[in-house]
């Protein structure tokens, strides 16, 4: 049976090809076996990426173990959580499409038989998946595992309270020493940061999707589990291509709805609602905001992981990981079992197969005990968001679940923070963040830094945040985002003035001002037209591409 890889190395025209290929070290054998492109994220810069040499060369072991030969290459990668708060975020959610065409170009450069796709970290991840379903061709995802908590006045604890720990030194309530330990104890070693934020949020779907072996996404980074994993993932990647199972064999609606119930189960981050219908629409199947409101009342919040709780993801893997929240979501009829999976057999199977349940129901909840009755999101629509907005409602206080008040309009993330810090938000407030959308910002920079510093002062029980930009994961409050139309598109958001009335009603699904349709118009229809914050480099390309946020902020196929 021919290969994708006989480009290269088959026949006497390929004398060249092979001559290269010769040059690297390549024999005969190698060359006659199937050629699987590892795709390496490492980095020195990225606490989730320091690591993966190791773990690359696991994969090789793999690989070369049934039958393969292994060839890595490099992508890069962005750290959101130093990127976070100046214009490095701008670059962070860009970068995933820029990710996804890098290994486009590798592939068919180099045609590999079969792709290793090998990240931790937020955009990296689900740029490699875009990559995937664009290419399908025989492809697994290895993610890095997620970093241990590190321990603050006898607690877990992690870069959150870092950062919320900012706002508390703002506010006055702890000293500049109390804060210094914050910092150097927070983040005690390699890994993606230890709560379900975005990058472990993501790694876990992948599971749900099909494209990781199980457990993949909740095995701590320096456990001796993440190196067998990447072990039999190198082996697994073979038999794929034997098999010719390939990526749109794996990512089909099914498995995007089965992504999706697992994140209302997980009450992951919000981000998760732009990276699924983008790896959905790369894939040709049509999967957008909407459809997570579909999940939000039939699936419970089944964990309470940090931010949102006092678990982190190394006690979640303990737990029984996704494996045991697919079982659990299974007993109740809420996940697809025909899906198919990398591990070589559809989801009912493959749970069946590992004897997959809940560990500890202390950290993963049975459907009869949920932490919520309700999914961990929640779609926000309403005459402010026409086309949807999202909102962590897992990560939300009791008594923020309904609230109205005056908007606080800022035109920046860097507006509205300094606000924050400088005493400038009142109780009840509605902090309005507006062109920080895909287009406005350009770049959909994530809001870790306002949150934070809300939570740190203690105002996340007294101010809402609205924004058509994104939150990180590791956002908790009444953040709402992802507001569509965004302003740069004249969305509604763009209307606001000064204190307008906002209605918050996340039980209720609703999002709206206290103006009229009429109103709301003829605001509209005076502004000036939008003018780009960027005009030149990577980012002016990008915001004259990105489609909204509800859409998953993507290029045209």
């Amino acid at each position: 049976m021919a290969k994708r890889s006989d480009l290269m190395t088959k026949g006497p025209e390929r004398a060249p090809h092979r001559s290269l290929l010769r040059a690297e070290g390549f024999t005969d054998w190698e060359m006659e076996r199937p050629i699987i492109g590892i795709a390496n994220s490492f980095n020195e810069i990225i606490p989730g990426h320091s690591h993966l040499d190791k773990l690359v060369d696991a994969v090789k072991a793999g690989i070369y173990a049934a039958g393969g030969t292994p060839v890595v290459f490099n992508t890069i990668g962005v750290c959101d959580g130093i990127a976070m708060n100046h214009v490095g975020m701008k670059y962070s959610l860009p970068s995933r499409e820029l990710i996804a065409d890098s290994l486009e170009i590798m592939a068919m450069a180099h045609p590999f038989d079969g792709l290793v796709l090998v990240a931790s970290c937020d955009k990296i991840i689900p740029g490699m998946l875009i990559a995937a379903a664009r290419l399908n061709i025989p492809s697994i995802f290895l993610p890095g595992g997620p970093m241990l908590p590190g321990r603050v006045h006898g607690r877990d604890t992690g870069v959150d309270k870092v950062f919320e720990a900012v706002g508390r030194f703002k506010g006055g309530k702890i000293s500049a020493a109390e804060l210094k330990q914050f910092e150097c104890s927070a983040c005690p070693g390699v890994g993606s940061c230890s709560g379900m934020f975005t990058a472990n949020t993501m790694s876990n779907l992948s599971e749900a999707l099909g494209m990781t072996l199980p457990l993949g996404g909740s095995a701590p980074a320096v456990y001796a589990d993440r190196l067998w994993i990447a072990k039999q993932t190198g082996l697994t990647v073979v038999q794929l291509v034997k098999n010719n199972i390939r990526p749109r064999d794996i990512l089909t609606r099914e498995a995007f709805y089965n992504a999706i119930a697992t994140d209302m189960a997980l009450g992951g981050s919000t981000n998760s609602a732009l990276h699924i219908p983008a790896i959905a629409y790369y894939a040709e199947v049509d999967v957008t905001l909407a459809d997570f409101g579909k999940f939000t009342e039939k699936t419970p919040h089944l964990t309470s992981l940090a931010p949102a709780g006092p678990h982190h993801v190394v006690d979640f893997f303990h737990a029984g990981g996704i494996p045991a929240v697919m079982a659990e979501l299974r007993r109740g009829g809420l996940i697809n079992e025909k899906a198919m999976t990398v591990f070589g057999k559809p989801v009912g199977k493959m749970l069946d197969a590992i004897k997959a349940g809940i560990k500890d129901q202390a950290v993963i909840r049975t459907l009869k005990d949920p932490v919520h009755r309700t999914g961990g999101l929640a779609v926000l629509n309403g005459n402010l968001a026409p086309q949807g907005a999202i909102v962590k409602q897992a990560a939300v206080a009791e008594e923020m679940l309904k609230h109205s008040g005056p908007a606080r309009i800022f035109n920046s993330e860097d507006e509205a923070f300094k606000a924050i810090v400088g005493g400038g938000i009142r109780r009840g407030d509605v902090v309005v963040v507006r062109y920080e959308g895909p287009k406005g910002g350009p770049g959909m920079q994530e809001m870790l830094s306002p949150t934070a510093a809300l939570a740190g002062m203690g105002m996340d029980k007294e101010v809402a945040l609205v924004t058509d930009g994104r939150f990180s994961g590791a956002s908790r409050g009444s953040a709402i985002g992802h507001v569509s139309p965004e302003a740069a598109a004249r969305g509604p958001i763009a209307a606001l003035q000064e204190g307008d009335i906002i209605e918050i009603d996340i039980p209720g699904k609703h999002l709206g001002v206290r103006l009229s349709q009429k109103e709301i118009k003829k605001r509209l229809a005076v502004l000036p037209k939008f003018e780009p914050k960027i005009k030149n480099g990577y980012l002016a390309r990008y915001a004259e591409l990105v489609s909204s946020a509800d859409k998953g902020a993507v290029f045209p196929r």
